[in-house]
């Protein structure tokens, strides 16, 4: 069930009106039936993994509490095996054929005719996003960090509670879990806070994200079609297509969950303002960010330690981030970047601030942060070039046809580029897209600077129902649905 369907439009209001009726003993076991029928609507038989992982978890915890700090190996045994277990279901149903393609290949290289075994499974949506909320919890509990959960049931709704359960925000349970128990009740400002902020999402997603994918798909499924300025275009919007997909997500997730009384962790903090790579991760993704920071990057060592094995330990973390994407070289690659980045800009810090000094450039002035926000997103945006590339040989053919055939002549009237009918955008959508983004650009600005949501409520009711009628019906009239509302699904759906 996609939260842009007329599938969930239904759906989510039958659950907060019976949610509120309900006495609050009963609550939450009312989120967890819907949760799981959120769930089972794209195949029922794949909400036993959740159960399998949910179990496991829950009695791994309830083992190593019971067995105490005294017991210190039997402890990591319990939570090794609960790791091995949970970490074997994913690989099987998502990298499994990855890894049998790479054995086959590797074989081939040494003259072996090598054939593993193939199994024709689905990608359960959404298992790399409860299998990290459940390892996150277990491994709280081992650390001491919080007690571990009694309550099956309760547990199982902390793992499956439905806003967040297929796309994020990668919840912790030191946040969540004791939300679970608290009462909620109904508040009419807390609703409609909500309900606008998931207004905004749908406008991230339906207005703009699904709008730049008509382009984009457009030249990434033909990229020998089109010129190098085509795919700078197509990736440069793809930086955005993936923002504003992401982030609609999140908001609609944080937004749905706030309409109910839960506060969810932000997952983004306007990460195309970040002046550093770093930085910009600091921003992009926090839940997943900060999940490999503190159960990966620090358990390696973090930064305290020698500097060749805290650059080491960068290049890890993200080239496992990118492999968690997703099981291809693109992703690793992707995520390898990201962390070479890092590592680079590390290297030549002290050698870029002499030649700052030198040329008397002031490094907190407005103009050299806009240059670094720049060449940050310039950096970010050529990896975007592999995460979105339908493989890794397919990215550097496309790097390839953008230097072979550069297409520059375009740039002489660059609104004739668009109505080229295989780039599948017109003047007239690619003028909403750009007032949209515009209005994107304008709203996240302002965010940086004031609160948008305490000016809204400041102003009378006319202006407050007035902004949230033009996000309705923005929505309504500008969204892209597809055929007959073909609802199309989030880029973070297939991880």
């Amino acid at each position: 069930m996609l939260f842009n369907s007329l599938e969930f439009l239904i759906f989510f209001p039958i659950v907060v009106l019976v949610y509120f009726l309900l006495p609050q003993k009963g609550r939450w076991l009312w989120l967890l039936v819907a949760s799981y029928y959120f769930y089972m609507s794209w195949n029922p038989q794949y909400a036993l993994l959740i159960a399998a992982s949910t179990v496991a978890t829950w009695l791994s915890a309830l083992i190593m509490e019971r067995l105490g700090t005294g017991e210190g190996k039997k402890r990591q045994w319990a939570l090794w095996s609960c790791i091995v277990f949970n970490l074997a279901i994913l690989f099987f149903f998502k990298y499994y054929a990855f890894a049998a393609e790479n054995i086959e290949a590797l074989g081939r290289l040494a003259g072996l005719e090598l054939h593993v075994p193939a199994f024709d499974v689905l990608l359960p949506v959404g298992i790399s996003f409860y299998t990290f909320q459940a390892l996150g919890y277990v491994i709280d509990v081992y650390r001491g960090e919080l007690p571990a959960e009694r309550n099956l049931l309760r547990y199982a709704l902390f793992i499956s509670f439905f806003p967040q359960l297929v796309a994020g925000p990668i919840e912790r349970s030191k946040n969540l879990m004791h939300q679970l128990h608290e009462p909620h009740f109904f508040d009419p400002k807390r609703v409609r806070d909500g309900l606008l902020l998931m207004g905004w999402g749908f406008f991230e997603k339906l207005v703009l994200a699904d709008r730049i994918a008509l382009l984009v798909t457009a030249v990434y499924d033909n990229p020998a079609a089109h010129t190098g300025v085509e795919i700078v275009l197509a990736t440069v919007l793809f930086a955005f297509q993936i923002y504003c997909d992401f982030a609609g997500y999140s908001d609609i997730a944080i937004g749905a969950a706030r309409v109910m009384g839960f506060t969810l962790m932000k997952n983004f903090k306007h990460p195309y303002s970040a002046v550093t790579v770093s930085d910009f991760w600091r921003r992009w993704h926090i839940s997943l960010t900060t999940w490999f920071r503190d159960y990966i990057y620090i358990p390696l060592g973090g930064s305290r330690c020698a500097k060749w094995k805290h650059f080491r330990n960068i290049l890890i973390t993200f080239s496992l981030s990118g492999l968690w994407h997703g099981a291809e070289w693109s992703f690793v690659v992707w995520g390898a970047l990201n962390g070479l980045y890092q590592v680079v800009g590390s290297l030549t810090a002290p050698f870029r601030g002499r030649l700052e000094t030198c040329l008397g450039l002031d490094p907190d002035g407005w103009l050299r942060r806009w240059w670094k926000r720049l060449v940050t997103f310039a950096l970010v945006d050529f990896a975007w070039l592999f995460f979105r590339a339908n493989s890794f040989l397919t990215g550097v053919g496309m790097l390839r046809q953008a230097a072979v055939n550069p297409g520059l002549s375009a740039l002489r009237d660059p609104l004739a580029m668009i109505t080229v009918e295989n780039l599948g955008m017109g003047r007239k959508d690619f003028a909403v897209l750009l007032l949209a983004l515009v209005v994107l650009a304008a709203v996240d600005t302002l965010r940086q600077r004031v609160d948008l949501k305490a000016v809204l409520d400041r102003r009378n009711i006319v202006v407050r129902y007035a902004v949230y009628y033009v996000i309705i019906f923005t929505v309504l009239i500008f969204g892209i649905y597809g055929p007959e509302f073909d609802a199309a699904s989030f880029i973070y759906f297939q991880f």
